[in-house]
């Protein structure tokens, strides 16, 4: 479980407490459903990492674009409020870059979010191959948490950082890469293989 699961949690049972002391307990119930729903929220399952020479979702949630943009695909990836939030590393590497994009708060399902909203991206190099993959915030996700600095190592499938609530991750693949996803469908950080490199 990610600790800040635990910090809104009590937060809201000392809420809670206090209400319930100072009016009726009833009045309290509804601080510690909150205090139960942040704790689910924040949860955090061990993932295992497929083998291969494969990229991985960065983020749980369903696929809404599978897009040409230059010399990479885009793939966008919408995380709803009941989504896991914790975000992981495509590919395994050295994170060469990471940079933070103030920005607006649109709606993350929609597509100027990609361009528009604030964001933190991060470079992944690793095996011949740079990929580049965004944390989008969105209309209730304001907080963007990264663990990562360049130079960091990270392995296939590594936690990175995670966004609170409803998001977007957005993900750039290269031209070595074969797309293995589609929009609509749904996908799992660390686990489920969005491409695989040609001719490995």
């Amino acid at each position: 479980m990610v600790i800040t699961g635990i910090y809104y949690a009590l937060a809201l049972v000392t809420g809670g407490v206090v209400v319930s002391w100072l009016t009726k307990p009833a009045l309290g119930a509804p601080f510690f459903v909150l205090a139960l729903f942040c704790l689910w929220f924040f949860r955090d399952p061990e993932r295992t990492p497929p083998p291969g020479a494969v990229a991985v979702s960065p983020a749980d949630g369903k696929v809404l674009v599978v897009k040409d943009e230059g010399a990479t695909r885009r793939i966008s990836i919408f995380l709803n409020v009941f989504d896991v939030h914790v975000n992981r590393s495509p590919i395994a590497g050295k994170i060469t870059k990471v940079e933070y994009h103030t920005g607006k708060f649109l709606v993350a399902s929609r597509e100027e979010a990609s361009k528009d909203n604030e964001m933190n991206t991060i470079t992944v190099e690793g095996g011949g191959s740079r990929v580049v993959f965004s944390q989008i915030a969105g209309l209730i996700a304001r907080r963007i948490v990264c663990y990562k600095q360049p130079g960091d190592n990270v392995q296939l499938g590594e936690r990175v950082g995670l966004i609170k609530f409803g998001s977007r991750v957005d993900i750039h693949l290269g031209p070595e890469w074969s797309i293995e996803v589609a929009p609509g469908q749904r996908v799992e950080a660390g686990t489920t293989v969005l491409a695989r490199r040609k001719g490995v």
